[in-house]
């Protein structure tokens, strides 16, 4: 409701908007310019219904008669009605056959706003509105708000286009709305905030308001002394004490259930309570919304979900009991394990593993809930199966927490011997996948690669999940070495297994890798291409790949800082951070190196290190090995001392963070940061040059892009010219430096690698003035990967063309039938305008749609 003030050119009282009412003209002038004579909101209580009737009220043309009735929700009987009616229109009678007929009489256009109607059923108030309706005037506009629909004729009036009925939906704020309130921040700051504000409140408008005065971050910093718990307190007033003991309980029941249905509601609150008590709620506006669009499952709004789980909460464990039952009947197994975690009936947690694969891991919040279990069960573990051991390993693998993920993997020895030997093979081959995963992730890559062949030795045919998971660890393998091209052949197989099975997880740590080769190769562009078009497969209703979807935006993320999207990068790393702390996954650390290079680009080094502190922190926290964060750190901070003009300390640790990627017991760099050791070799090599140091620079460098080069690693290649020349510049052969720059920055257009630039910018600005203004002038060229004339698998079959492949050939590696093949060949021709199979090869390497 809004506040009521008198006006002296109106009569009564009208509504009086907030101060910090935001005007919202795209939804009020579609209202008042409706010629429907009802204009109908229903949506729950602090969702903006009365501002946006108050708003649409003072827009009213000056020769209406306006009249506002405030009901406040309040439960009255027809004559009550009335009476208010009555006094609203000034009429001295209040019965209801004189009010109908002199609203019938009405010769002079009349708007009535009734704001708040009746909050609880009440078929007998319904039927005197829908009498209303059907004897009014054309000339009355009635302008009914409310938080449930009225039981009326809303088809006939529908039908006769007398009904404009106004989605509650579009009452929710976006952060451009947001903004408008915090326009006293300075833009930076201000969208933040906003987004944060919308993170936290789903855009509902009282939530959008109380978030502001408690709970964002500008405001905790900013607040008054104050109570807090002002959200907890309006849903007190707003919610609960509009409902009965019992649907009270059932709502905040609901609340801690990521969805449910009638069949569950009824299993929950008993056949006869469970199944009045869901229609009733949703009648009651009760903050119920739809379950990731579908048609039978249903949500509590989750911001006020996640407030209420966030309250202590006695009888939980018996409710959440109560719903592993339900789920586990229903063969609903991932929501049966989540249940079971939640009601701390552990036993069932472990029991429900059985029927989950690897796949689940990376669903929903599985992860979270299998390094949950192993903390608090980890002994009970070893008196499950295989199956669970393997689950909860690759849950504490994903995490980063190696030392347990070990001793997980040698609870599997409690299993032997099976009593088949098939069953002991099978066994044999799963401890080696995940053994060889260990070793890999730790930086031993020839054990790791030997595990991964002997398993695939090993493993049957129905383990295909095992399969692709020896073939992904191969893949990255061959990345490390350099060997692109035998990282994409390992990858299409793997892939093609992938997509026989139908995971979408499969394929998309698939693509991810192929992300990689394409980056490598110098085509960003085509890798940002590639994970969006993943990203939408997986970001679909009714499914929860968050997991997964935090890797391709971190991802997305070193995409778009490399090719000198600053804003874009920013998006992504904010949204891959949120969801790998949200998930325990250790390449949140890429989100925090991100935000660091963001913020070094413009020269704020002291967030840079702040982030850089709080990568590490965050590390530390969750037991991570310093192997998997330590040397990229580091990196980044010799990176940005150098920008600083500090080589001193850059080189003492360079010298000592080299070593441990040298000599017998090297270590690989991690499977994420292919470009870590030649990065930190050439960081060396110049800090050695600024110091005075170097022996021979120049011959080291040119050895270094001669083996980028042979591996065809562009994109490297690209950064190490750029550093040729400034070593150039540096020993002052100003001309030759001039020829190098001039190369190199032809490479930065070419491979997309404006970051490169960037960075040589904060080291020698004035090496690069001369020859170009800011690196964002570097335009990158247009290609036809960018306006899409050739499809991804069209580029697929390319792909294989050019590695000399028949069609038939073709077709058994892709999967497809070779009449599919012989027709995404001509469309190659025809798009490319050639006859030839290797006349299009050269073109589309011509035109840089492919490498």
């Amino acid at each position: 409701m809004t506040a009521m003030t008198p006006c002296p050119d109106r009569p009564g009282l009208l509504p009086r908007l907030s101060s910090t009412h935001v005007p919202r003209k795209s939804l009020s002038e579609p209202l008042v310019a409706s010629e429907a004579r009802v204009k109908l909101l229903c949506a729950p209580a602090g969702s903006g219904k009365s501002a946006l009737f108050a708003e649409c009220f003072l827009q009213a043309p000056a020769e209406c008669r306006l009249h506002w009735l405030p009901l406040a929700g309040a439960t009255m009987d027809t004559a009550q009605l009335c009476e208010c009616l009555a006094q609203a229109l000034g009429l001295p009678v209040t019965d209801e056959s004189s009010l109908l007929a002199h609203l019938a009489r009405l010769q002079t256009p009349t708007w009535l706003f009734l704001d708040d109607y009746c909050r609880v059923p009440n078929p007998e108030l319904d039927q005197l509105l829908d009498r209303l309706l059907n004897a009014s005037s054309p000339l009355l506009h009635l302008w009914l708000n409310g938080r449930r629909r009225p039981h009326c004729n809303w088809p006939r009036l529908l039908l006769d286009d007398e009904l404009y009925e106004f989605d509650a939906q579009a009452l929710v704020f976006t952060d451009i709305d947001v903004r408008q309130l915090l326009s006293h921040l300075p833009d930076p700051l201000a969208a933040r905030t906003a987004r944060e504000v919308i993170q936290r409140s789903g855009g509902w408008c009282a939530g959008v308001r109380i978030t502001l005065l408690e709970r964002c971050e500008w405001a905790r910093r900013h607040a008054a002394p104050g109570r807090a718990g002002t959200l907890l307190d309006y849903l007190e007033y707003e919610l609960f004490g509009t409902l009965t003991p019992e649907l009270a309980q059932a709502w905040r029941v609901l609340a801690h259930l990521p969805r449910f249905n009638a069949r569950l509601c009824a299993h929950l609150f008993g056949d006869t309570v469970g199944a009045e008590c869901l229609p009733l709620l949703l009648d009651l506006g009760c903050f119920i919304e739809p379950w990731e669009q579908s048609s039978d499952w249903l949500q509590i709004f989750p911001p006020l979900a996640r407030l209420v789980r966030d309250e202590p909460w006695a009888q939980g464990r018996s409710w959440h009991r109560r719903a592993c039952q339900w789920f586990a009947a229903e063969q609903d197994w991932p929501m049966a394990f989540a249940q079971a975690m939640q009601a701390g009936e552990f036993e069932a947690a472990v029991s429900s593993l059985q029927h989950l694969n690897f796949e689940h891991v990376l669903q929903g919040s599985n992860a979270q809930l299998l390094l949950a279990l192993h903390d608090q069960q980890g002994e009970a573990l070893s008196l499950g199966t295989p199956q669970s051991v393997g689950l909860v390993t690759t849950a504490l693998l994903f995490a980063g927490r190696f030392d347990q993920a070990q001793a997980c993997i040698e609870q599997l020895a409690r299993f032997v011997p099976q009593p088949l030997a098939c069953q002991q093979r099978q066994l044999i081959a799963r401890w080696q996948v995940l053994r060889g995963w260990l070793l890999h992730l730790r930086g031993d890559g020839l054990p790791a690669r030997e595990h991964f062949l002997q398993a695939q030795i090993g493993l049957d045919p129905q383990a295909w999940a095992l399969k692709v998971l020896c073939l992904i660890g191969q893949t990255q393998q061959a990345l490390l070495a350099g060997d692109l091209t035998s990282a994409q052949w390992i990858n299409r197989q793997a892939l093609c297994v992938a997509r026989a099975q139908g995971s979408l997880v499969f394929e998309g740590l698939l693509e991810l890798d192929h992300a990689q080769i394409l980056e490598q190769r110098g085509a960003p562009h085509r890798a940002d291409h590639l994970l969006d078009a993943v990203q939408a497969l997986l970001d679909k209703p009714g499914q929860d790949f968050s997991a997964l979807l935090g890797r391709i935006a971190l991802r997305r993320g070193r995409l778009a800082l490399r090719m000198g999207f600053d804003e874009q990068a920013a998006e992504h790393f904010q949204a891959g951070l949120e969801a790998g702390l949200r998930n325990h996954d250790k390449q949140v650390l890429y989100g925090f190196l991100g935000k660091a290079c963001l913020a070094a680009n413009q020269g704020d080094y002291g967030e840079a290190f702040m982030q850089l502190r709080d990568a590490e922190r965050i590390m530390q926290q969750r037991h991570i090995p310093d192997t998997v964060y330590r040397g990229v750190l580091l990196q980044t901070s010799c990176q940005f001392w150098l920008q600083q003009g500090r080589p001193e300390l850059a080189h003492e640790v360079l010298t000592r963070v080299l070593r441990h990627f040298s000599g017998p017991q090297a270590k690989q760099a991690p499977p994420a940061t292919l470009e870590l050791i030649p990065r930190l070799e050439y960081l060396l090599v110049l800090t050695e040059v600024y110091l005075g140091r170097a022996q021979d620079p120049q011959a080291r460098l040119r050895e270094m892009i001669a083996q980028a080069q042979r591996c065809e690693m562009h994109a490297l290649e690209t950064e190490l010219h750029l550093v040729l020349a400034e070593v150039v510049w540096l020993s002052a052969d100003r001309p030759q430096a001039r020829a190098l720059l001039q190369e190199g920055i032809e490479r930065v257009a070419c491979w997309r690698a404006q970051q490169a630039l960037r960075e040589l910018c904060l080291r020698q600005p004035d090496l690069v003035r001369g020859a170009i203004q800011s690196p964002e002038q570097v335009a990158p060229p247009i290609t036809m990967a960018e306006e899409t004339v050739l499809s991804q698998r069209e580029l697929e079959v390319l792909e294989l063309i050019a590695q000399g492949y028949s069609n038939q050939q073709i077709a058994e590696q892709l999967f497809i039938s070779l009449h599919t093949v012989k027709t995404h060949s001509r469309r190659i021709h025809s798009k490319l305008g050639v006859q030839r199979r290797t006349q299009a090869v050269a073109k589309a390497k011509l035109m840089g749609v492919m490498n």
